[in-house]
């Protein structure tokens, strides 16, 4: 059902890539950022994603705290977060 679809986009943009080229046009210190992370190869080129200019997190890194805190406040974790009141 959505395989074409997705097929259509991979095609459009199969020219454009964040790759080291286009990023030798930056500052130096600029940085990648991608949240959540881009697709390896496809949307970005491996030599970017691992520079030191990367910053790119895990899909579901960014939620683990926030998760934790609402499972701990579900299991009565009285005086762990403040009432939502």
């Amino acid at each position: 059902m959505g395989r074409k679809r997705r097929t259509h986009t991979h095609q459009a943009f199969s020219g454009f890539q964040v790759d080291s080229a286009l990023m030798s046009l930056a500052d130096p210190d600029a940085i990648f950022h991608a949240l959540p992370a881009a697709h390896r190869g496809q949307e970005v080129s491996d030599e970017v994603i691992d520079s030191r200019n990367s910053v790119v997190f895990r899909p579901a890194a960014n939620r683990l705290h926030a998760q934790k805190a609402v499972l701990a406040q579900l299991l009565g974790g009285a005086g762990i977060l403040p009432s939502c009141r």
